[in-house]
């Protein structure tokens, strides 16, 4: 006769109570997986269009609570100013499949595009089929990957070291995406090359 374990559901309820966390496909040091997609604007992105440049890629949902944080707090808007003023390709993925959370059709995404003041160097790619998340193992939003000129993956998780969705908390959290950047733009290793990715699932 088997005996059934009581911790086990609770251990099982907990986990799913709590944020989300992965660690990335795309692996640091290695080559970026290639990808093509059209952004909201019906323009088409592929990795090789980025060869010899640097290349920020980062996981959206619009009703995401940590996407909000740096959203609604201005702070992703800024990073990606402050960045792609310095040369540096930045991206921002919706890959949230038809029906789901966060799902946009173009012309929504223009929209929350100019609603967001964002400073990408496009409008939103748009992944419904979850073809590029799925390469990359985009499981957060956010969730950041940054690629090198030679193609090859430098950093991979999260944005930075607290997973509450109170924006109360960046000014004290240490910037992962940011650390990484001076570091590898400097030609000087990246300290954590890949961290866990917390925020809400992608929704595939």
């Amino acid at each position: 006769m088997s005996i059934r374990n009581p911790i086990r559901p609770l251990l099982f309820a907990a986990a799913l109570a709590l944020p989300s966390f992965s660690f990335a496909v795309a692996t640091p040091g290695e080559p970026a997986p290639s990808f093509s997609e059209i952004d909201a604007a019906g323009n088409m992105h592929s990795l090789a269009d980025y060869k010899g440049e640097w290349l920020v890629l980062e996981w959206f949902n619009k009703d995401c609570p940590y996407v909000r944080k740096h959203y609604g707090s201005g702070n992703m808007q800024a990073l990606q100013k402050k960045y792609t003023e310095q040369d540096v390709n930045w991206l921002t993925v919706i890959s949230s499949a038809k029906g789901k959370q966060g799902y946009l059709e173009p012309t929504e995404a223009i929209t929350e595009a100019s609603s967001h003041t964002l400073n990408a160097s496009a409008a939103f790619l748009l992944d419904p089929d979850g073809n590029m998340g799925r390469d990359y193992g985009a499981k957060t939003t956010p969730h950041m990957f940054v690629i090198n000129p030679e193609g090859k993956i430098v950093y991979a998780g999260a944005i930075d070291d607290n997973d509450s969705a109170n924006p109360a908390v960046i000014p004290d959290s240490h910037n992962y995406l940011v650390a990484a950047l001076d570091s590898a733009m400097a030609g000087q290793p990246v300290a954590a090359p890949a961290t866990r990715a917390y925020g809400c699932s992608v929704k595939y």
